[in-house]
């Protein structure tokens, strides 16, 4: 008997009762069954709030880098048991080149996360947005902006053709900002997603109630949503357009994000003709999105905007590199290049689309579309060409298959016109040489796009292409594409935080923060270079003596570096200048000095000394001035794979007037242990 899939909710997996029937799911290939679907007597509300209250409390007590390190080893877990995924990917009609993307790219957002949350992340649990805004003269009034992980769970409703990725690249910035998620992968592929989820939970890594999974429908989702919630959609433009109608998002204050259809666009520029490198990596490019998962992307180009001088070359090229390099069959078979639709509903349904763009005015250009039989969901690779560059079928039709259309331009400004008329997309590239008509376009149409990417000779065979979304980059669009943003580095993570201004005393913001800010209770009790990171506590600080900056240490500094500025040797030159009262010294003497200072000398604790950020030179120092240094304790941050951490100290130098000379933060490696 086929399986009904399973789902894992409250932590521990659940099947519907016997007799159940369920939704069952075919191979896209062969049309055998390969499970049955159903989340009927599931109680989608308990498993919501499983999440609110186990799921937050467990991630709660998991600073940023804890969880980026689960993140690194569930990629390392779901890389030793990939083949199992490949293995049940071809049922979805998916190659091997397929299932990369999907399977290799999901794991892929995992360990970018895991190494991003650990470099851009503090090792804490609250996010530090932008520098102190003071708000009193005397410094006993500051204002910050925190962000910290919103108090709900992250509902994901994915679509059918990336059950891997789809589902990794919503959970990863949830996960990393502490906030537990629902996988709700779409029908057809939920037999993959199941098993992905499988092997995460069975890693042992996760913590309780952070990931559970809905085989099966999450109609009701919204009325069991609140306010902290978010539900993350990734489908058609008109079922995110119904749900973001729902009163849980419009007066509810449950967030709602969506990731849609749009109707992507690729421009070739006009000195990229026949024979140039940007010709034939446009063609290239073109090809390869049109197969690549039988175009079933959301980032595919569906938008072939040439000069209308290249059209007829364009088609050639593109039949020709059809011919030569894509063979359409079987996903396992030998050579096969180009798999199968998700399903026979899939094929039919890219053909109806298909109809009503030759219904708008194109015409088919290559490719007879159904192919292997009536019974099948194969479909061949289909260019249309419309002579109206401004029809609008053209412009708002999506077939979600292997098909794209050519419309032409005659101006860089009708170009760019045609790309906008797409009403929002997710991606645009550009193949050109010429810097000036790929800024002028990119200028044009960037706010109609989320991703924009310019093919040249430089770059074309280190590009990753038109339809990739890269973790570090934005995915998402406006308008048709969704109006949200997924993926994009540290930014998503944000997604799942909630922005917030304190203000309070610097004491108050560094208790909330974990953060030394200036005003707030310092230690002095011992030097805090002789402390490891155990010991140390944010406000411990050194107070410096006094050094005199002799005419000699500056006229010693410069032969010795090299650096014979004028202002710094030349008198009457240096008088001349309206920021300096005369012979001033370096600003880097002024830091080495500050650094003999305030150092210990001796072999301890301090491994390192691996940077300056935000320095700032404020005050002229002259010859006979005396300068010393407070050096305090800012933030802590240990290291979750090493021995040692990391300290940023707040290092003020000041003059003799009690005038800031220089502000800036030293940057230290610490052994955890004495």
């Amino acid at each position: 008997m086929t399986r009904i899939l399973q789902s894992y909710v409250q932590d521990a997996w659940w099947s519907p009762a016997a007799g159940v029937t369920g939704v069952e799911v075919k191979d896209a290939v062969t049309g055998e069954a390969v499970a049955l679907v159903s989340s009927e007597g599931l109680d989608l509300a308990a498993a919501m709030e499983h999440a609110r209250t186990v799921g937050q409390k467990s991630l709660g007590a998991l600073t940023f880098h804890q969880r980026a390190v689960i993140l690194k080893q569930l990629a390392l877990a779901l890389t030793e048991r990939k083949k199992e995924l490949y293995a049940l990917s071809t049922h979805t009609g998916a190659t091997k080149g397929d299932s990369w993307v999907d399977i290799d790219g999901g794991i892929g957002v995992l360990f970018t996360y895991s190494g991003k949350g650990r470099r851009e992340l503090p090792n804490a649990r609250v996010q530090l947005d932008g520098p102190v805004e003071p708000l009193s003269k005397d410094g006993t009034f500051l204002g910050r902006h925190i962000r910290t992980t919103l108090p709900g769970v992250t509902v994901q409703i994915n679509a059918f053709n990336f059950p891997v990725w789809g589902a990794l690249e919503k959970f990863g910035p949830a996960f990393l900002a502490g906030m537990p998620t629902i996988i709700k992968p779409a029908t057809p592929g939920a037999y993959l997603a199941e098993q992905m989820v499988r092997i995460m939970i069975e890693s042992g890594l996760l913590p309780a109630g952070a990931l559970q999974l809905v085989s099966g429908s999450v109609r009701d989702v919204f009325d069991h949503a609140r306010l902290g919630d978010v539900v993350a959609f990734t489908g058609s433009a008109s079922t995110a357009e119904a749900l973001r109608r729902h009163d849980a998002v419009q007066t509810g204050g449950v967030i709602f994000g969506a990731e849609t259809d749009s109707i992507n666009a690729s421009v070739l520029g006009p000195d990229a003709v026949a024979g140039t490198p940007e010709f034939d990596a446009y063609v290239r490019q073109l090809v390869a999105e049109m197969t690549t998962k039988a175009g079933q992307k959301c980032t595919a180009i569906r938008r072939a905007i040439v000069p209308a001088a290249s059209a007829d070359a364009l088609v050639e090229a593109v039949r020709d590199r059809i011919a030569s390099k894509v063979v359409v069959g079987d996903p396992p078979e030998e050579g096969v290049t180009m798999g199968s639709l998700a399903s026979v509903e899939q094929r039919d349904e890219v053909l109806r689309q298909v109809q009503k763009l030759v219904d708008g005015g194109g015409r088919i250009v290559l490719g007879e579309g159904q192919t292997a039989g009536l019974d099948t969901a194969f479909l061949d690779p289909m260019l249309l060409r419309f002579d109206d560059p401004f029809a609008e079928r053209v412009h708002d039709t999506e077939a979600f298959g292997p098909v794209s259309s050519i419309i032409t331009y005659d101006t860089p400004e009708q170009a760019a016109d045609l790309v906008v008329r797409g009403g929002g997309s997710l991606v645009t590239s550009v193949a050109s040489a010429d810097p000036g008509f790929v800024a002028g376009l990119t200028l044009r149409a960037a706010s109609a796009n989320g991703r924009m990417l310019v093919l040249d000779r430089t770059d074309a065979r280190s590009s990753t292409g038109h339809g990739s979304p890269l973790p570090n980059l934005v995915h998402g669009g406006p308008g048709r594409a969704g109006g949200s943003e997924e993926l994009g580095g540290v930014r998503s993570v944000f997604h799942y935080m909630q922005r917030t201004a304190i203000q309070g005393s610097p004491e108050a913001l560094t208790a909330i923060t974990g953060v030394w800010h200036a005003g707030a209770a310092t230690r002095d009790d011992r030097h805090p270079f002789r402390k490891s990171l155990q010991e140390l506590r944010v406000g411990d600080q050194v107070l410096s003596d006094e050094r005199e900056v002799t005419l000699d240490d500056i006229t010693h500094f410069a032969e010795f570096t090299g650096d014979t500025f004028y202002a710094h040797m030349d008198e009457e030159a240096a008088a001349a200048n309206p920021f300096f009262p005369g012979r001033v010294a370096h600003g880097y003497l002024l830091l080495s000095f500050a650094a003999g200072l305030f150092v210990s000398p001796e072999p301890g604790p301090v491994l390192a000394n691996y940077g300056l950020e935000n320095l700032r030179f404020i005050t002229p120092v002259s010859p006979g001035d005396r300068v010393r240094v407070a050096l305090t304790a800012k933030q802590i941050i240990p290291r979750e794979t090493d021995d040692y951490g990391e300290v940023h100290w707040d290092a003020v130098l000041k003059n003799q007037d009690d005038e800031i000379v220089a502000t800036y933060d030293v940057l230290t490696l610490v052994s955890k242990t004495p």
